[in-house]
């Protein structure tokens, strides 16, 4: 008998076979695959999805059972201290994504298209997604944009990539958009609607809604066959996902409406740090123990 993770029972699922008993070994866990995604979507199972962008937050996340991770083109403003996501390059990304990548074993691991580098055209998409393919090892990559953005993904899908969209408010056309503002409201509904059927039509293993009436994305959810992430799009999609840094208080400062805050790593970070520099200051660091 095969000894493969693909030989154990489908992700996500609590049957009692995969349950253990007092005594028992824990149970293996399999990596997560984009069709696993969509078999939690059809059993009705929610899923989560952060950010991540180094080895150590991959591998806690990883750890933790988070099925999704995403290194995102918001490293520009996390990592690399940048305004927005737009200066971030391919280059840049690939070092974050390969330690993502090789850090987490069980979640899905995807990689960001930065701006400009697929927006030309499908070979040029195709090109970038290839070089995050071979060069960081992702599961799949991610980009932006609706009906225009059919070509790239058909093309990707064509070629073996497997493709997550991201419609609604989508941060490197902020400056087309107006700023950071809620798309789909009133007589855009339709706009956005069409947007999700059409990345769906392409070829889309999932989608991205950010910034989306809570009832339209919930209506997109029960239309399309593929899972729905949101952010800032209500309770009723298939998964959520957060930037990490948000999410746990690494960053401070006004948050959107849609990020809840689990921890505040910021102050835990500063109380530590306070406490490290007291300690060299008074000569009590490093002590006999701490010396050869």
């Amino acid at each position: 008998m095969s000894s493969s993770p693909e030989e154990t029972a489908p992700y996500g699922t609590g049957t009692a076979a995969t349950t253990p008993r007092p005594g028992d070994a824990p149970p293996r866990r399999r990596r997560v695959r984009t069709r696993h995604l969509r078999e939690m979507k059809e059993r009705g199972e929610r899923f989560s999805m952060l950010t991540s962008y180094d080895q150590y937050t991959a591998a806690i996340f990883d750890e933790a059972g988070v099925e999704v991770l995403l290194v995102g083109d918001s490293a520009s403003n996390n990592v690399l201290g940048n305004a927005t996501t737009l200066p971030v390059t391919v280059d840049e990304l690939i070092p974050l994504a390969r330690a993502v990548a090789r850090a987490a074993p069980h979640s899905l691991v995807v990689a960001d298209l930065p701006f400009g580098s697929y927006q030309r055209s499908a070979e040029q998409a195709y090109d970038t997604a290839v070089r995050f393919m071979k060069e960081a090892e992702p599961d799949c990559v991610k980009l932006e944009g609706g009906a225009e953005m059919a070509p790239q993904i058909e093309l990707l899908t064509r070629g073996g990539i497997p493709v997550m969209a991201h419609i609604g408010f989508t941060p490197q056309s902020e400056h087309a958009l107006g700023g950071y503002r809620v798309q789909g409201r009133g007589e855009a509904a339709e706009q956005v609607m069409a947007a999700a059927r059409a990345v769906e039509a392409a070829g889309a293993f999932a989608v991205v809604m950010e910034m989306v009436p809570a009832d339209i994305a919930a209506q997109i959810t029960t239309e399309l066959s593929i899972p729905t992430i949101g952010i800032g799009a209500g309770a009723h999609c298939d998964g959520q996902v957060l930037v990490w840094t948000d999410a746990f208080g690494l960053r401070t400062g006004t948050m959107a409406r849609f990020v809840k805050q689990y921890a505040d790593l910021h102050g835990v970070l500063l109380q530590a740090a306070t406490a490290y520099r007291d300690d060299v200051r008074a000569g009590t660091f490093p002590a006999d123990e701490h010396s050869f």
